[in-house]
């Protein structure tokens, strides 16, 4: 089974028909485990259907609770005091704690919403928000709670991940744990060899240095302060609606806003380097190696065109599920087809 793809003819504005196969634009990821979220922040629910489970994988509603209580809101007093439960139910999939190999679906209904706190975003835009890429794209958002681009969305992949954390851990021993490293300029040091999830667990910023993490609770501060600012990127009126900055770096809540698409690459030191090393054999025996060939002896300079490559893959991928999902039904107005503002945005990408 394929979730989420399909084939779909669409007639391009020239005339010409294509056929276009199509993804689940976001909210699906994944080959062969394959996830979709679902829900909206101030909906009924949110939740996630895994597709892909191996059968026979022990699994409880208990194992993806002890997840989904770690990001749960109202933990403390620098977390939101929205207050849910977080109640994981899965509705399929499983029976008598294994899987059954078809679809898991995982549903968390929501408790506490707060509706009428979002009257004014009915009608603006909230800076850095995913507010105006969702209009712009959709021609329609869910104000109330932010819809989708609420962290609530995150709900379906805690789920999921529980799952695929106890996939890893039977199939191949493996365990997964991160922590905060740094807040601000508060930074941690922290020996990932020996560091537990107890130790991230044992205070409010989950950072196993617990000096640090002293620090970054007492430089933490619940009330609005302009700290939070310098990402901020307000927007401005023109004819065309723009943000005053790019802090953001052209991409607000997982879509392009129309600005300048901003990507920073880390790339580690070349791995082939004419000193020599210690290393071991395909059997396991110790022993120096000096390597030799001709090998960059920095990669940056080639990886250039590699990166803009591949910027330029996803954002073609993108354009034409864009065109295949977004522009087929008209949008306030009546206009059928590429929005205007579409064109511009991928044009200054």
């Amino acid at each position: 089974m394929q979730a989420g793809y399909g084939r779909l003819t669409q007639r391009h504005l020239r005339g010409r028909v294509s056929n276009v196969r199509v993804q689940a634009a976001g909210s699906s990821y994944g080959t062969l485990f394959r996830v979709t979220t679902f829900g909206e922040s101030h909906g009924k629910g949110v939740g996630c259907v895994v597709d892909g489970v191996p059968p026979r994988l022990p699994i409880s509603e208990e194992e993806i609770q002890l997840e989904l209580d770690r990001r749960k809101p109202g933990q403390s007093i620098i977390t939101t005091p929205r207050k849910e439960e977080d109640i994981a139910e899965i509705l399929s999939g499983v029976a008598d704690g294994v899987t059954l190999g078809s679809p898991i679906a995982v549903l968390v209904r929501n408790k506490d919403q707060r509706s009428g706190d979002y009257s004014e975003m009915s009608v603006a835009y909230r800076p850095s928000h995913a507010d105006a890429t969702y209009d712009f794209k959709y021609g329609i958002r869910a104000v109330a709670g932010g819809g989708r681009s609420s962290a609530r969305e995150t709900i379906g992949r805690v789920a999921a991940g529980a799952i695929a954390k106890k996939l890893l851990k039977v199939v191949g021993n493996t365990e997964i744990l991160a922590y905060v490293s740094d807040v601000m300029d508060i930074g941690s040091e922290v020996d990932h060899a020996t560091f537990t999830l107890a130790d991230v667990e044992s205070n409010i910023v989950r950072c196993p240095d617990q000096a640090a993490a002293a620090k970054m609770i007492d430089g933490a501060d619940p009330e609005p302060t302009a700290a939070g600012s310098w990402s901020m990127a307000p927007y401005v009126d023109t004819a065309q609606v723009r943000t005053r900055t790019n802090r953001s770096g052209g991409v607000q809540g997982g879509l392009s806003n129309g600005e300048d698409i901003v990507i920073k690459v880390a790339f580690k030191p070349t791995s082939t380097i004419g000193i020599k090393q210690k290393t071991v054999t395909r059997e396991g025996q110790e022993t120096d190696l000096r390597a030799r060939g001709r090998h960059d002896p920095c990669v940056v300079p080639r990886a250039v065109p590699m990166v803009e490559s591949m910027v330029a893959l996803v954002l073609a991928d993108q354009l034409l599920q864009h065109y295949a999902q977004c522009e087929l039904l008209p949008r306030a107005g009546g206009a059928v087809g590429v929005d205007s503002k579409v064109l511009k945005q991928f044009a200054r990408t």
